[in-house]
């Protein structure tokens, strides 16, 4: 059995789903042109922040993240996204699927910080096969593995991971606090009568900026 090629071909964001989520469509190709009965396929997607560029107030976001840009050199690793399993249909020389990527919007998450600091452009992804093949040949079951060099490379526009989010948490974002933080923020937001958790953030914020006003 020849080697299985594997292409990224788009993505399209999800709107009608329960939780965010994309859609990469993949080509998987072979090339002896003998028939693939089926394929257990795993698929683990990296994003490769070294393989685009950045604006400056891109850099400052992902500060956090990779630390600053004169370490780039060593800090810029792969960010792991999702690792995802799909069963792949019979096909002779060439076949589509499309594979479901479920995303996040917690920003304790590397990936999700990386793509909410984004203003546009793509986020290249690495996406790295593995699985097992299942073929009859002469009445017989062959099985054999994905092989680990399997890969595809693909540049997801950053407005397509945006609308995927947006059609869930439009102009939101999730940050997580301990229990213990959010009583105290309750009792703040409660006692000077604010309506909403947003009203109560912005509020400690002015309070931070303007060194004159006293602590909470």
């Amino acid at each position: 059995m020849a080697g299985l090629e594997f292409q990224c071909l788009q993505a399209r964001a999800e709107r009608y789903t329960a939780a965010p989520s994309l859609t990469l469509t993949l080509e998987i190709s072979e090339g002896s042109g003998r028939r693939i009965d089926a394929i257990a396929l795993r698929c683990q997607i990296r994003i490769e922040p070294a393989r685009r560029r950045y604006s400056a107030a891109e850099a400052e976001r992902l500060n956090d993240l990779f630390g600053d840009t004169g370490r780039w050199a060593e800090t810029l690793r792969p960010v792991q996204v999702a690792t995802i399993s799909a069963m792949v249909p019979g096909f002779t020389g060439s076949t589509a699927v499309e594979l479901p990527v479920p995303l996040s919007y917690d920003l304790d998450i590397g990936s999700v910080r990386y793509f909410a600091s984004l203003d546009e452009g793509e986020a290249p992804l690495l996406l790295l096969f593995s699985g097992t093949v299942f073929a009859v040949e002469d009445g017989r079951i062959v099985v054999q593995q994905v092989p680990w060099s399997a890969e595809a490379r693909f540049r997801l526009p950053v407005r397509t991971w945006r609308a995927a989010v947006d059609a869930h948490f439009p102009n939101s974002a999730w940050i997580r606090i301990s229990r213990q933080t959010l009583d105290e923020l309750l009792r703040f937001k409660t006692s000077h009568a604010l309506p909403t958790w947003e009203a109560a953030v912005r509020a400690l914020l002015a309070r931070a900026a303007d060194p004159a006003e006293p602590p909470p």
